[in-house]
Formats: structure tokens, sequence, C-alpha cells
């Protein structure tokens, strides 16, 4: 075993608007099962190019900002994040159990890239932590995810949300049947809106029949159109509607009450889910 001089720079937190750096003695070591290893410093991990206090904040600012202020505030690129924030999880995964004290948790799948990929995405209601994200959407990776949390765990669960897809709630059903199982808010909303356009389509169409035949409807006609922009106003809270789009709504309530009626911001509930 030789060793050697060598001395190195690691990036440090900005002061203010200038760059800092920390530059020390690193001495080399030339180990013949090893090969090279540079001695380790307090305030770097080994073979980092950052300090600890650098690594930590860009970890931390990766989950609570957009990936161009992280790296717009850094001064780094969004690779150099991903390596940074590697580095953090791979010291922390040890000494934090995400799965412990998980009650009521919601499942959901998030597409990352084109050609179907997809993650499993599994969160705490309680806290709002992300607690696991795992390849696929498929019944193999939910049942790898309550394997992972265990019999006794899995009984602890009170409720879980996920998009009632039938793969999800057999899966749920075989490892968690106490828990009560709910439709997560965005896919009741997203349910409800589509049907809200579906009855608006048939309302269009129904007037839209009246314009056909020898000699054409012209007030028929402008129905149709009406209907067509107000599609808007029928999707929008009542709180961020427009005057026109309120004329539009009052206008429907009178001419077709029945699609009004579908209207859900109309009731109470329907509201308080959304918000």
């Amino acid at each position: 075993m030789t060793g050697g001089e060598g001395r190195r720079r690691w990036r440090a937190l900005d002061l203010g608007t200038i760059r800092a750096f920390v530059e020390a003695d690193a001495p080399r070591v030339s180990c013949p099962v090893h090969g090279v290893v540079v001695a380790a410093v307090p305030w770097a991990r080994h073979g980092a190019g950052h300090t600890l206090t650098f690594d930590q904040t860009v970890a931390w600012l990766a989950t609570v900002c957009s990936k161009s202020a992280v790296t717009q505030l850094m001064r780094i690129a969004w690779r150099t994040v991903g390596a940074v924030a590697a580095r953090v999880w791979a010291d922390t995964a040890g000494q934090v159990d995400l799965l412990a004290g998980l009650r009521r948790i919601g499942i959901d799948e998030i597409s990352y890239r084109k050609g179907h990929k997809y993650l499993l995405v599994v969160l705490d209601h309680d806290t709002g932590r992300l607690v696991r994200v795992g390849k696929g959407r498929d019944q193999a990776g939910l049942t790898a995810f309550f394997t992972l949390l265990g019999p006794r765990r899995c009984a602890q669960l009170t409720h879980i949300s996920s998009d009632s897809a039938r793969w999800m709630n057999e899966v749920i059903a075989t490892h968690c049947p106490q828990a009560i199982r709910a439709a997560d808010p965005y896919h009741v909303v997203t349910w409800a809106t589509e049907a809200l356009d579906e009855q608006r389509r048939i309302a269009w169409n129904a007037v839209r029949g009246e314009t056909r035949g020898r000699s054409r409807n012209r007030s028929a006609t402008g129905v149709t159109k009406a209907l067509k922009d107000a599609r808007c106003a029928l999707w929008k809270n009542p709180e961020h509607l427009t005057d026109r789009q309120r004329e539009q709504l009052a206008w429907i309530a009178k001419t077709n009450p029945a699609l009004h009626r579908w209207s859900w911001r109309s009731t109470p509930a329907w509201r308080s889910v959304v918000r």
C-alpha cells in the first residue's frame, strides 16, 4: 500500500450570489484491493463533490420545489440533483422506516414516459408523505407493497383510497379486508365531470335533431351553439364564473332543467369533495 498527496475542492452553499467552495488536503492511498482511495473528510460524503449541507439542501428542495426552481437556485444540473438525492437516500434508507404508523393511505399510478410506462405510488394521507414508488401498475406491484408492509401492518390500515380499479380492489380485499375502500377525490370529480359532459352532449344532440329536415330551424341552431359554448360554465366552480358564464347557467336552468340538475356544483356534497 502506498500513499500520496492530494488536494480537493467541494462545492458548498452559496454566500448570497457568490459560489463557495471548501478546499483542503485530501491524501490519496493506492490499495491493491480497493484501488485509489481518498481520505475521508467530516464535511462531505466519500466520493462526493459537494458538502453535506449542500447535499441536504438540494435533497430537501427536490421534495418541495419544481425542477427548474431547484436547478436555478442551486445552480446545478438536474442530473446532479438526482445524484445528490441518491446519496442522501442511501444514508437515510436504513435509518427511517417509511412504513411505520400507516393508517390511511392512497394508491394511484402515474405515467412517467411514453409507451405506457407507469409508476405505482403510495401516499400517507395523515402526513402527506410519499411512502413508496414502484414500477408498473399491476397486481404484482401492489402485492409486493403489501408483502413488504407485512400482515401486522396491513391489519392496522383503516382507510385506503384509489381509483377503484378492479385489479386494485382485488389485491386490497385480499391483504386488507378490514380497511374501508374509497375513491379518491380526483377520480370522483373526473367521473362527475365526464357524466356532466355526456349529458350536455345528449342535450346538444336532441336540439341538433330539430335542425334536420327540409326547413332549417334557426332558433334550434342557436340553441346548439349556446350549449356548445356553455361547456366551461358547466364545469367551473361558482366563485370562478364570469358574468357571461353566470348568464349561461341561468339560461340552461330555464331552458334545460334536466341538464342543470346534472351540474355537480349545484349540490353541496359535490362542492365539498372538490374543496
